[in-house]
Formats: C-alpha cells, sequence, structure tokens
C-alpha cells in the first residue's frame, strides 16, 4: 500500500478507535472515522500474536490490503479504517476474506454501491 493511504502511528489508531464507529462479523472489527478533509481512503491492521505465528499473521494483512486495493473504487473516500482481524480469518483464503471484508464494510456503510461476489 502506498504511504498515503496507510494508518502507522498510535495516536492516529487511537483516535479512531475513539471517536470512530465500529462493524463487526465473525473474522473481522472494522472501525470507521470521517475525516472530510482527506481526499482518500487511510487503512490501518491488526492482527494478534493470538491469531498465529508472524507468516499466518502477515498472510492475513497481505489478504486485507489486496482486497482494499481491489475494492478501491467502491469504498467512501475521506475516512479512516482501521481492520482488526478475528481468530477464524487465519482459516480463509483471499476470496473469504475478500466476501467477509465486503460483508463488514456493508454493514459499516462504507461501500458505493452492491458488490457482487465471484
Amino acid at each position: 500500500m502506498k504511504k498515503k493511504l496507510r494508518i502507522k502511528k498510535e495516536d492516529e489508531f487511537q483516535l479512531v478507535f475513539k471517536k470512530g464507529e465500529s462493524s463487526a462479523n465473525r473474522q473481522f472489527v472494522i472501525y470507521v472515522l470521517q475525516k472530510p478533509e482527506q481526499e482518500h481512503f487511510r487503512i490501518g491492521l491488526s492482527v494478534s500474536k493470538k491469531i498465529g505465528n508472524a507468516v499466518v499473521r502477515n498472510q492475513i494483512k497481505r489478504y486485507i490490503r489486496q482486497a482494499f486495493l481491489e475494492l478501491k473504487e467502491n469504498i467512501d473516500e475521506g475516512k479512516d479504517y482501521i481492520v482488526i482481524a478475528r481468530k477464524p480469518a487465519a482459516e480463509m483464503d483471499f476470496n473469504e476474506v475478500k466476501s467477509s471484508l465486503i460483508h463488514v464494510l456493508k454493514r459499516s456503510k462504507s461501500l458505493n454501491f452492491n458488490i457482487k461476489k465471484r
């Protein structure tokens, strides 16, 4: 992901946690914070050590980043997103991760239109 699309600083994470709204399903929790002054969205990822070893955690993060890149045109601009992976995400392949993220983004009303699953 490009640097302008990432949230890396602790205080930015905390701001989204405190002031943002959350939506969840069994695999992911997403916090969303409106940032009207931004012309693009930014994402932050949190994958706990409880989920698996470094290989598994990095794979989940790669899947999430790729799903956001593929959904880029459909995700609302001017928002910060923090995605927290839950334990069931460790056993999912990319298509399952993407459909689960679509589901939770729809719940948070962050998609511009309905997306059909492949």
